[in-house]
């Protein structure tokens, strides 16, 4: 499905079709959720759809996508990521166990702005037994705020969403694959010098 589809959807079935594109984003939709957030925004202001139900339905979208991601994780488990690893994601596996062992539970806040990793943090903290109550208050009061910052930047944007809204998916994997080299970087700057013998004296 294209930016064309996405739009040709949402003019037929309206505020169903926002919602079910990003519930089925975590199923690997080829529209980023960046550009489907804001083309929500984008249809308000065409009148095509009202503000309230839109913004509503968009954001019960993402957190349900991402909540299914959490579910499958904690009651499926490892499966899931042997799967994910065989779709050339070990990488952005790789960073989000790192992001959840140095910062907890605040990984699944930074998670959310960063591209795939969105998408993999739920499978993990799910792997890792986080309890639902304690993910819901995390994972639904930032998509909050996440929704709310796309959502109204396709208000902004209006007719350039799609250019806007892939640029701001592909800045934010370059931006990502740069903090992952960082990562690696001082990561194995760190483990050279813990194999560093100690030339003192006695």
């Amino acid at each position: 499905m294209n930016y064309d589809t996405l739009t040709f959807l949402i003019q037929h079935f309206g505020y169903a079709a926002l919602f079910f594109s990003l519930w089925l984003g975590i199923v690997g939709m080829p529209i980023p959720d960046e550009v489907v957030v804001m083309t929500g925004g984008a249809v308000t202001v065409s009148g095509s759809l009202a503000f309230l139900p839109a913004f509503l339905l968009t954001y019960l979208g993402v957190i349900s996508g991402l909540s299914l991601g959490y579910v499958l994780g904690r009651f499926v488990g490892t499966p899931i990521f042997d799967k994910l690893r065989k779709k050339k994601l070990e990488k952005y596996i790789a960073f989000s166990e790192n992001l959840v062992r140095k910062y907890g539970n605040k990984a699944l806040c930074i998670g959310y702005f960063l591209p795939i990793v969105r998408h993999v943090m739920p499978y993990l903290v799910g792997i890792n037994k986080m309890s639902f109550k304690q993910y819901a208050m995390i994972s639904y009061s930032t998509g909050l705020v996440w929704t709310m910052l796309f959502f109204m930047a396709g208000r902004f944007v209006g007719n350039y969403v799609h250019d806007v809204g892939y640029s701001v998916y592909n800045y934010g994997l370059k931006l990502l694959c740069l903090i992952i080299v960082v990562f690696g970087c001082v990561f194995v700057i760190r483990m050279l010098f813990r194999r560093k013998p100690s030339t003192g004296g006695e």
